[in-house]
């Protein structure tokens, strides 16, 4: 009975160790080969490493979409958000309380409350077009703009992030070696994706399991583990900005060109219960996000305690998603 869908559940676990390596590969060899060009730790932190965090969940919602399961990739972008905010920050919170000394994290958290607005005008319509897709790729765009400013600036008032990432990404690479592993690294995140996806689909069609729903919690999760391992090791060597940002520049990636990759390859028409369901949870758990880490009138943290508030929260969105599917 089960012995069918033995090759999609190894097709699966292999898709997501691939994706790890892989996406780990790409950032190293795409910041080093940065570096070497002279482009300073804090930009190439800004705006390489959250797009290489975030590459795992693009790769796969456009391969998604191409095979004709657009809804995975949406619930990839959508999904991969809440897990990175309750289950990679909650997790990381327990492990170690999270100060926020970044400028420049400060000025992200509105940021990415404004993608989120962007993105729900967008779907209110129940569907997501290519005219959907061109506005969220021109909003990346525009974010990356933004970012480069950003970094440019708080470089020269001396961020604290700046020095987290100097000690993060390689320094005296030589540029062969750093082209090489980018290159390596995405053909691994290629084949891994179509490996995933091929695995989740026949998953998802044996057990009568909407693809939506295999976005939002297999997919998610599996394309977040860069994440996890990226804000918890970074957490450990006391780089808490870094762990935060991690987590802060891949959601707006996500939103931006995860969410946008569905429309522009195969527009569809989006379940009503993106909506009632999941959008409301991505949106309550970025809202606690921002008022635990921009701090207001005191210094921004994440402490234990609300590191679990946001763990229990993810925990709840999971019974929710459970319930969806064996009803």
């Amino acid at each position: 009975m089960f012995s069918t869908l033995w090759p999609s559940f190894i097709a699966i676990a292999g898709g997501f160790a691939l994706l790890v390596w892989g996406a780990d590969r790409f950032v190293i060899g795409a910041s080093a080969t940065a570096r070497n060009l002279g482009v300073s730790p804090l930009i190439i932190g800004l705006t390489i490493v959250g797009f290489g965090t975030s590459a795992p969940e693009m790769l796969v919602s456009a391969i998604a979409a191409a095979a004709g399961n657009p809804n995975m990739g949406i619930g990839n972008a959508i999904g991969s958000n809440i897990t990175n905010i309750g289950l990679v920050l909650g997790i990381t919170a327990l492990v170690t309380p999270l100060a926020v000394r970044s400028e420049t994290l400060k000025r992200e958290f509105p940021v990415l409350f404004l993608i989120m607005l962007l993105t729900l005008l967008l779907l209110l319509d129940s569907a997501m077009g290519r005219l959907d897709g061109i506005i969220l790729l021109a909003g990346l765009g525009a974010m990356i703009y933004w970012m480069v400013r950003l970094g440019l600036r708080e470089r020269r008032n001396g961020d604290p992030m700046e020095s987290e990432f100097i000690d993060e990404i390689p320094a005296h690479m030589p540029m062969k070696i750093a082209l090489l592993w980018l290159v390596v690294g995405m053909v691994i995140l290629l084949g891994s994706s179509r490996l995933l996806v091929w695995g989740a689909v026949n998953v998802a069609e044996w057990f009568g399991i909407s693809d939506l729903i295999i976005g939002l919690t297999i997919v998610a999760i599996g394309t977040s583990l860069p994440e996890l391992a990226a804000s918890v090791m970074s957490a450990l060597k006391g780089e808490h900005d870094i762990a935060i940002g991690n987590v802060l520049g891949s959601n707006m990636f996500n939103l931006l060109a995860v969410l946008g990759m569905p429309g522009l390859i195969m527009p569809t028409a989006t379940p009503p219960e993106l909506l009632s369901r999941d959008y409301p949870a991505m949106f309550g758990l970025t809202i606690a996000l921002l008022i635990m880490g921009y701090g207001f009138r005191r210094p921004g943290r994440i402490t234990r305690a609300e590191g679990g508030v946001l763990l229990v929260g993810y925990l709840i969105y999971m019974g929710l998603l459970y319930h969806a599917a064996t009803a």
